[in-house]
C-alpha cells in the first residue's frame, strides 16, 4: 500500500484498504513473525486454565488466535479485541476459514480509553502496546494485571528502543536491510516510516519492564530479542 508516492503521508490507520494486505505487510516488515507467533502459542498453552478467557488485544487479522487455537486446549475461550471494525471483520473471515470450533467473541474497543479485562489467564499484546498513547499504557496494563487469574499472564511483543541510543541507529539501519532482503522499496520504506512517525512510539525494552512491575507483575521475562524487537512475559502470582 506504500507503493504509490505521496506528498505527505497521512498517519498509519488500520482501514480496510490495510485489513486487505495486513497479513503479507506484517509478515515482511516483522523479523521472525512466524516464530513469535509459535512461541506465544507455547506460551499461551502453558499458562492458560480451564474455564478462563484468553484475550487479543490488538487481534487484526486473527493470525494469533488462530495460532493459539492451535496450542490452546479447551475449555478456555478466546476474545479478540481491536479498535478497527475493518480489522474484525477480515478476522472472522479468516477463523472462518480456519474453521475454528471453540468460542471466540470479537470486540470492537479502543485501548486507549481502555477495556474491561475479566477471568483472564492469558492476555497477549502482540505489537499493540506500542500504538496505546503514551500516557494511557499504565492504565491498560493495570486493568490487565487486575483482570488477570492468579498465575495468568500477560505476553508482550514490542518493537523497542536500544537501551543506549548509540545502538539505535545501527539497529534501525539493520531493519531496513531486513526489508529490503524481503522486497521493499526506499519509497516504501520512507512512506511507511513517515506514516508511523506520529503513531507507534516504541519504549526502551527497560521502560517496559518497568511498567509492568508498576502495574504489579514481579515476575517477567524477556523471551526473544531482535535488535529492536522483542518479546517478554509476565505473570501473576
Amino acid at each position: 500500500m506504500f507503493k504509490e508516492s505521496f506528498t505527505k503521508p497521512s498517519d498509519f490507520k488500520f482501514s480496510d484498504k490495510v485489513a486487505g494486505v495486513f497479513d503479507d505487510m506484517v509478515t515482511r516488515s516483522v523479523p521472525f513473525y512466524d516464530e513469535m507467533q509459535r512461541m506465544i502459542g507455547e506460551l499461551a498453552a502453558d499458562h492458560c486454565q480451564d474455564n478462563t478467557n484468553i484475550y487479543d488485544l490488538g487481534c487484526s487479522t486473527g493470525a494469533t488466535l488462530i495460532v493459539m487455537n492451535e496450542k490452546v486446549p479447551p475449555p478456555v475461550q478466546f476474545i479478540g479485541i481491536d479498535d478497527s471494525p475493518d480489522m474484525l471483520k477480515k478476522c472472522q473471515e479468516k477463523l472462518n476459514e480456519a474453521g475454528l470450533e471453540r468460542p471466540v467473541k470479537l470486540e470492537v474497543a479502543d485501548l486507549n480509553v481502555c477495556v474491561e479485562i475479566r477471568n483472564a489467564s492469558v492476555v497477549v499484546l502482540c505489537l499493540t502496546l506500542q500504538f496505546v498513547r503514551p500516557i494511557n499504557r499504565e492504565k491498560i496494563l493495570k486493568a490487565i494485571y487486575e483482570g488477570l487469574v492468579p498465575g495468568g499472564a500477560v505476553i508482550i511483543i514490542e518493537k523497542i528502543l536500544a537501551e543506549d541510543s548509540i545502538f539505535n541507529r545501527d539497529f534501525i539501519k539493520y531493519y531496513y536491510d531486513m526489508k529490503r532482503r524481503h522486497h521493499y522499496s526506499e519509497m516504501e520504506i520512507s512512506q511507511k516510516r513517515e506514516a508511523l512517525e506520529n503513531v507507534l512510539i516504541p519504549y526502551k525494552l527497560s521502560e517496559n519492564i518497568i511498567m509492568l512491575r508498576e502495574a504489579g507483575f514481579t515476575q517477567c521475562e524477556v523471551f526473544f530479542k531482535w535488535y529492536n524487537f522483542s518479546g517478554f512475559i509476565a505473570k501473576k502470582i
